[in-house]
C-alpha cells in the first residue's frame, strides 16, 4: 500500500507552494512544469523550494509562443496541452494535480495513451477525491474541483486565493481530528 503524508501536512505544503506561485505570477512568471518532483521539501528545516524554472516564461504575450507544448503531460492544464497562451492559473491546475496525487497516491487523470490522457484532461471530470479518501472534508472536494476546472476562468484566479482555501481546509481537518481523539 502507498504511504501517504498526513492530510493537514499535504494541505499546508500545497498552500506554501500556492503562495510561492502567487509571488512568481505577480512577477509575470509562469512556471509551466509544476509537479511533485519540482517541489523540494526538507522536513528537518521545514524549508520548501519550488525548482526547475527551466521552461518558465514571462507572461508578456510577445514572449510566449502558442502552439508549443512544454511540461509534464499528466500535470498540464487543458490550455497548456492545446498550446494556448498560459497564465498563472495553468500552474494552479498543475498544483491541483500534484495535490490530488499527494492525497490519494494516484493521478486524477490516467490513460493508456497520450491521446487518451489529453482527452481526459481536456474533457472529463477527475475521479472525485472523496471516492478515494471519504474522510476528507467536503471543502477538500470543492477545492479540488475548482483547481482542476477545465476552463481557467473557473479556477482559483491567484495562488493567494488557493492558499487561503487550503488553509481553511487545514483548520477543518484539525477540528475533525481533535473531535476524533
Amino acid at each position: 500500500p502507498v504511504r501517504l503524508l498526513p492530510v493537514a501536512r499535504v494541505f499546508g505544503l500545497a498552500a506554501r507552494v500556492a503562495d510561492a506561485l502567487d509571488y512568481a505570477h505577480r512577477q509575470n512568471v509562469v512556471h509551466r512544469d509544476i509537479k511533485p518532483a519540482n517541489i523540494m521539501f526538507n522536513a528537518d528545516t521545514d524549508e520548501l523550494k519550488l525548482t526547475d524554472f527551466g521552461i518558465a516564461r514571462l507572461t508578456d504575450t510577445s514572449r510566449t509562443k502558442t502552439g508549443i507544448v512544454l511540461g509534464t503531460p499528466s500535470f498540464m492544464s487543458p490550455e497548456q496541452l492545446e498550446g494556448r497562451p498560459l497564465d498563472g492559473r495553468s500552474d494552479l491546475f498543475a498544483l491541483g494535480v500534484a495535490l490530488y496525487q499527494l492525497l490519494t497516491g494516484q493521478l486524477p487523470f490516467r490513460a493508456e495513451s497520450m491521446t487518451r490522457l489529453m482527452h481526459k484532461i481536456a474533457m472529463e471530470a477527475h475521479v472525485p477525491l472523496r471516492s478515494l479518501r471519504p474522510e476528507l472534508p467536503e471543502l477538500a472536494e470543492q477545492i479540488m474541483s475548482q483547481t482542476l476546472a477545465k476552463h481557467a476562468v473557473d479556477r482559483f484566479q491567484t495562488g493567494a486565493e488557493m492558499a487561503t482555501a487550503l488553509r481553511s481546509c487545514i483548520r477543518l481537518v484539525a477540528r475533525k481530528e481533535a473531535i476524533a481523539r
